[in-house]
């Protein structure tokens, strides 16, 4: 009995150690609607997780709310077991968190190269003094921030367009530039909100391919909104459903394409 119990503490500090974020119980309301009500959800450590659901799921709202752009009405948000419920958003990016949205939000005058080194900015420190002379290690930090930035453009496969203003591209390269932009933050976990929409068959999966690389390379979480189920059943690891601000299915691909309740949501017919 001892070592069975033992056996479990083990497990249960284990799969703490592998959660890298933890909703419990979240809800939010908007005066008197209801966006989202006692979510519960873990993302591990190196997966992909989908968050997918009908129109107005609450989907958007669940990445605001892990974003801190809002603030959840109930239950409480944990990142790599610190509780981040509520905090100031722009400290995200230091704690390790970096999001693209479903709307660009890039700069449009400014270079590809430009774009991307602004996501390192959270990482630098440097002191007026330093930054006016320009040397010693304001220089290094820069140079680094280069390189870095140039890592970033070589593995997006972006090279020819890196001193082309983004808004001069296709809406497929300024997203990956946003992308770009989103890995230059350095972060473990990387919120993703509908990356492939709008995009070509070709684009769709030149996207894929770089999340699985990023997963697999960079050793960064993922955590995306996505409509396009190829995609999502593609390379998910773990895939939660939500329907009218609730959880209604959460497991394996595999799981929720056979879950009734998944496919009541997405016929319109009654489960």
């Amino acid at each position: 009995m001892a070592g069975a119990i033992g056996a479990a503490g083990t497990s249960a500090v284990e799969s703490a150690a592998q959660t890298l974020l933890e909703l419990q119980g979240i809800g939010k309301r908007f005066g008197g609607l209801e966006a989202l009500a006692g979510i519960d959800l873990r993302v591990q450590r190196g997966h992909i997780c989908s968050v997918i659901g009908p129109n107005g799921a609450g989907k958007t709202t669940l990445f605001n709310l892990v974003s801190c752009l809002l603030r959840p009405s109930s239950g409480s948000i944990a990142f790599e077991g610190e509780d981040i419920t509520g905090a100031p958003a722009h400290s995200l990016s230091r704690r390790g968190i970096a999001r693209t949205f479903q709307n660009l939000a890039v700069f449009k005058h400014e270079s590809v190269i430009d774009n991307i080194l602004t996501g390192l900015h959270a990482r630098l420190s440097t002191g007026i003094f330093g930054a006016a002379l320009f040397w010693g290690a304001t220089r290094r930090a820069e140079i680094a921030a280069r390189e870095a930035a140039e890592e970033i453009v070589e593995f997006l496969e972006i090279e020819t367009i890196r001193d082309l203003p983004v808004g001069t591209l296709s809406y497929g390269l300024q997203k990956r530039v946003e992308l770009g932009r989103a890995l230059a933050m350095q972060p473990r976990l990387l919120l993703l909100d509908e990356m492939v929409s709008g995009m070509n068959q070709e684009e769709t999966e030149d996207i894929a391919r770089f999340i699985l690389d990023i997963r697999e390379e960079r050793n960064v979480t993922v955590m995306m909104i996505e409509h396009e189920m190829g995609i999502v059943m593609d390379i998910s690891d773990h895939v939660c459903v939500l329907n009218f601000g609730r959880k209604i299915a959460d497991g394996t691909p595999a799981e929720v394409a056979g879950n009734p309740a998944v496919i009541a949501a997405y016929l319109g017919q009654a489960a």
